[in-house]
């Protein structure tokens, strides 16, 4: 069947407009509403998105309470059934963790937002099969993603990816293809602790490069070669009050136009005076701190 879109020159700008909010309505429904934010004992988390152009963009964010969006104990019910000891004992812990991933997809346009949305669906789809198989997300999962990505977008079109599971006991694991680091405001020392970029295993974002352990990569020409396989990073928030921070880089490159930069000097100085507030009020406060700068006072 063949689909044709006939458009009058009268009405082509009203088209486009109507096409462009639907596409706005979809993207906005993928954002994270207030009641998925996960819930881990003894630890606060909270963000949101702030596209660059205020209604959607490039970057994102997929919260994962596994308590909250699956049936942990029916899960495990069945596999105790089926005599899966592995997957039941992945299952059990985790109730002890959620997951979150930050992703940001190259450019700043509304159209940008299509990728997330195929990140968006393909990540959650791929959490469930996860979870059917190996009672946890598993660094195949991005290795998938990356496969599909690299077979389906163009390279000027990649997304950086940062997915980590905050753990009751402060522990921090997490998997990056081509994002910013995350840092960690120090309760104790009063600064903030940038991680080492020779203790983290970096990736090149999602898409651009195949796997060169992929069983089908002698399927797949790349002109820049193949990545290694995914391996996940750990670390551990081992003070009382330690705040971990996931950005992306339109975060790190704010300025004031004149060679200031928010990050991370005065991003230290706010944490400083409002690191004991809940989380969604420091939230907030660098929100409001973020967006002042550079306007005129």
């Amino acid at each position: 069947m063949d689909t044709e879109v006939n458009i009058k020159n009268g009405d082509s700008v009203d088209f486009l407009r109507s096409e462009l909010i639907n596409f706005q309505d979809i993207a906005r429904y993928l954002k994270p509403s207030p009641g998925e934010t996960p819930e881990v004992p003894g630890v606060e988390i909270y963000g949101e998105v702030m596209p660059f152009n205020g209604i959607v963009g490039g970057d994102h964010i997929i919260y994962v309470d596994f308590k909250k969006r699956y049936d942990l104990d029916r899960r495990i019910q069945v596999a105790q059934e089926q005599d899966l000891p592995e997957i039941v004992k992945n299952l059990q812990l985790s109730k002890r963790r959620a997951g979150v991933l930050v992703a940001d997809a190259a450019g700043h346009n509304i159209t940008d937002a299509l990728l997330c949305a195929m990140l968006h669906q393909a990540f959650l789809t791929g959490v469930q099969y996860e979870l059917l198989h190996h009672g946890e997300v598993t660094s195949e999962l991005f290795e998938i993603l990356n496969t599909r990505f690299f077979n389906s977008s163009s390279i000027t079109k990649f997304i950086t990816l940062l997915y980590g599971e905050i753990w009751d006991n402060g522990d921090f694991r997490f998997v990056n293809a081509g994002h910013p680091p995350p840092v960690v405001f120090s309760n104790k020392y009063d600064r903030v602790i940038k991680i080492c970029n020779k203790q983290i295993m970096n990736f090149p974002p999602i898409g651009t490069l195949p796997s060169g352990e992929d069983r089908d990569s002698r399927r797949y020409f790349s002109r820049l070669g193949f990545k290694k396989r995914y391996s996940i990073n750990s670390l551990n928030l081992m003070g009382w009050g330690d705040i971990l921070f996931l950005y992306t880089d339109g975060f790190s490159e704010h300025s004031d136009g004149c060679g200031t930069f928010y990050f991370p000097n005065r991003l230290e100085e706010i944490l400083k005076r409002i690191k004991n507030a809940p989380a969604k009020d420091i939230y907030q406060k660098i929100k409001e701190d973020f967006l002042s700068l550079g306007k005129p006072s």
